[in-house]
């Protein structure tokens, strides 16, 4: 045996992310829900990828399109940056 087949069976398989709309039953995502779609964006304000939020194609391209429109409107910040002189921070 090989050191990668003995080291094979130590590692643990991770469990497939399975998509929190399609689960749901969530037809349309809204840009007003400011609090929801928080928690699909990091800290410095960029979209968090599809392979950490388990999110499925059709429904990342959904949440981008609404986490964009909250940011036009200024209910998300665009940048750390735009929320630390905003005020945004704060909320």
């Amino acid at each position: 045996m090989s050191v990668l087949q003995i080291h094979r069976g130590l590692f643990m398989r991770r469990r497939k992310k399975v998509c929190y709309f399609c689960t749901g039953n969530i037809k349309k995502i809204d840009w007003k829900k400011v609090d929801f779609l928080k928690r699909y964006v990091m800290d410095n304000g960029t979209i968090r990828p599809r392979q950490k939020t388990g999110t499925c194609a059709k429904h990342q391209r959904q949440l981008a399109t609404a986490i964009k429109r909250a940011r036009y409107v200024a209910l998300l910040p665009y940048t750390t940056a735009h929320a630390r002189f905003s005020g945004f921070g704060n909320r």
